[in-house]
């Protein structure tokens, strides 16, 4: 299950296939994770990006690391109180890859369409606001910097010109913020999607709608990739428990 990871979002891919492996039950609960070497070689990531992702999964409680001999990562993961508390989005996560798909889709095209108008002094200004909001919102209340996230992301879509795709990334943004109120505030994550923001804003206002497009797909991506590691999808079955009993 676990495969080289693509580059450019390799914090991101490495934690979901660690998280979606732990909540699959792959690596059940009491096992130990295989030496760092091993799997930063089986990833195809630094040991450095790999030691981040399990720091991660220990703040999400889903590993613990023992030192000394017979230390190591081990896995504490609970199925069934994780499954439990992920219950009120059953009806958002059913629907996960159409979402995300969604989004991958639309979201680029906004970017794609900003950089290929010629933008006035004032939106371009408007951009840059946005921009440094998100920025500045980083690592204080986390509702502000979300509201400030999808007031960057509608920024875009309003410069595409087009009424329409401000209306699907509006529909999209809402059923988003659902999905990452349910998993944690990564600090990792959050470096990451700053530095995508400011790249994408400035290919936009640089004219370059290929490299923006590029930028916006890789950035909806990493989202995608924590999503999939981190939320307990509804039709996910329950691992076997002995006896026979799920």
């Amino acid at each position: 299950m676990l495969r080289p990871v693509r580059e450019g979002q390799a914090f991101e891919a490495t934690l979901e296939q660690l998280a979606t492996a732990v909540r699959l039950g792959v690596l059940p609960a009491g096992s130990q994770l295989p030496p760092e070497r091993e799997l930063a070689a089986r990833l195809g990531v630094s040991r450095v990006t790999l030691r981040e992702a399990i720091a991660t999964l220990r703040d999400l409680g889903m590993v613990e690391t023992r030192r000394g001999r017979g230390g190591g990562s081990f896995i504490t993961y609970d199925w069934a109180v994780h499954d439990a508390g992920s219950a009120d989005l059953a009806g958002v996560t059913a629907d996960l890859e159409d979402v995300l798909g969604f989004r991958r889709v639309v979201e680029p095209g906004t970017a794609y369409l900003a950089a290929s108008r010629a933008l006035p002094a004032a939106d371009r200004g408007w951009l840059k606001e946005c921009l440094r909001d998100v920025a500045e919102a980083s690592g204080r209340d986390t509702a502000e910097h979300r509201q400030a996230d999808s007031r960057l992301h509608l920024a875009i879509a309003g410069l595409s010109g087009s009424a329409s795709l401000v209306e699907a990334v509006s529909r999209s943004r809402s059923v988003l913020h659902q999905l990452l109120a349910a998993i944690p505030v990564l600090a990792r994550n959050i470096e990451h999607s700053n530095a995508d923001h400011a790249a994408i804003v400035d290919a936009i206002l640089s004219g370059e709608p290929e490299d923006a497009r590029e930028l916006a797909e890789e950035h909806c991506d990493k989202t995608a990739a924590l999503l999939r590691g981190l939320l307990a999808h509804p039709t996910t079955p329950a691992p076997t428990q002995p006896g026979g009993t799920p």
